[in-house]
């Protein structure tokens, strides 16, 4: 864990943060949006890949952000 902390303060300190967490955020979203269409608009009857896809995509949108405000308050 001390490794991801200091690989985020030093995107932090080269000011490339909020690109990072942009980018995160946009492909949490992206992953919600799949795990919805496939739950939805398919005939699946194994719901685990389309659960977790919600799942991930909403850590992936939440994390991010979370993560680089912990970094700049430790570091």
């Amino acid at each position: 864990m001390d490794e991801v902390l200091e690989v985020v303060d030093l995107v932090a300190d080269f000011g490339f943060g909020g690109v990072v967490v942009a980018l995160l955020t946009l492909l949490g979203i992206v992953a919600v949006i799949a795990g919805l269409g496939l739950w939805l608009l398919t005939d699946a009857g194994l719901l685990v890949l389309p659960a977790l896809l919600i799942v991930s995509g909403g850590v992936l949108t939440v994390a991010p952000g979370v993560v680089l405000v912990a970094a700049e308050l430790v570091g």
